[in-house]
């Protein structure tokens, strides 16, 4: 089967690699249908040395059940299904409340003999835990929006629930990428008041605008912490959600949350340590966050997306084949495309 390999910074290849197949009982083999680039495999597009064996890419994915193993119950072969970009098996301490980015026996794709999900097929361990089905055919009009459910409208969803979003509240969104505008929707739909989004590419800020942004900041460092504190009365934002995971962008979530508020960090943080700790800890500001554990948020969603009430997927504005990968990449690096569809 044909599948995305990299080999190192800038360095991404559409190759023939081993087919996927069921190893465990508890297994599920998927064809995939639709998968997506996200914001974080451009770190290791990046960054990454170079390697002679590559890495695996992609966690974003829908497909169809090709087989399932005899201790895999609940999804049977014909079924469409989504996965959330970590595999769980839904019955340990952590998945049982709420948190299966910390499964005690799941794990990531393209990572451990596990397929990435990149590619043609893909072998789903834990399916139970992990895959949810979908009730709709595998060329439906919402799949966009379906696979944004595998991980950018989570991890919105997720950053909004970490900074306390609701009612009456002011928010702010640190990041125009599709997490922070999928940030925009799930904090229109926790009911905030107002929503300020911070960025500053012109056809991203129009989209988060669509989605229920009411302010827009575009300055950045401190002219944007000032420019936020200008439209909250010097008070700052209630609710902060950190959807880039850059030193700079960090520090200004932090500080533009008011006394007492809460910030969301998703974005993958490139520091160790968290800036600006003394003057956040003066604050009262609750810091939170982390891997969203977009499988525990799957359902609740999916009604939204299928009665049309969001529409996530309008993130996605390229849609590429498999063989044009590489070309996607690159489009989402210069910053051309704010998020890539893959069309398998």
């Amino acid at each position: 089967m044909r599948a995305t390999v990299m080999y190192g910074a800038g360095h991404v290849r559409i190759e023939t690699v081993p087919d996927a197949h069921l190893i465990e009982q508890t297994d599920a083999l998927v064809a995939v249908a639709r998968a997506a680039i996200c914001g974080s495999d451009l770190w290791p597009y990046k960054t990454m040395e170079h390697s002679d064996t590559g890495r695996r890419m992609g966690h974003e994915f829908i497909g169809v059940v090709e087989a399932v193993g005899t201790d895999a119950h609940t999804i049977k072969a014909g079924d469409v299904v989504v996965s959330p970009f970590l595999w769980s098996d839904g019955t340990c301490v952590f998945c049982q409340e709420g948190l299966q980015s910390e499964c005690l026996h799941g794990g990531r794709y393209g990572f451990d003999d596990v397929d990435g999900g990149q590619g043609e097929a893909v072998r789903v361990p834990q399916a139970d835990g992990t895959l949810v089905v979908l009730p709709v055919g595998a060329d439906d009009a919402l799949m966009p929006s379906l696979l944004t459910l595998s991980d950018v409208m989570g991890t919105g969803h997720h950053a909004a629930l970490a900074a306390d979003v609701g009612p009456g509240k002011t928010v702010a969104v640190v990041g125009d990428g599709a997490v922070g505008l999928c940030g925009v929707i799930a904090a229109n739909r926790l009911g905030a008041e107002r929503i300020i989004l911070l960025g500053s590419y012109p056809d991203r800020i129009a989209l988060g605008t669509e989605f229920g942004a009411t302010d827009v900041v575009s300055e950045r460092g401190d002219e944007a912490v000032e420019r936020v504190r200008e439209l909250t009365d010097g008070l700052g934002a209630h609710s902060v959600l950190e959807c880039v995971g850059l030193e700079q962008s960090t520090l200004t979530a932090l500080r533009i949350a008011r006394p007492g508020g809460a910030v969301g960090r998703v974005g993958l943080p490139q520091e160790d340590s968290v800036p600006d700790a003394i003057a956040t800890f003066f604050k009262n500001v609750t810091i939170g966050g982390g891997p969203a554990p977009v499988r525990a948020y799957i359902e609740e969603l999916l009604p939204d997306v299928l009665e049309g009430r969001i529409e996530p997927g309008r993130v996605f504005d390229r849609v590429v084949r498999l063989d044009e990968v590489p070309d996607g990449y690159r489009a989402m690096n210069d910053r051309e495309a704010i998020k890539v569809l893959i069309e398998i």
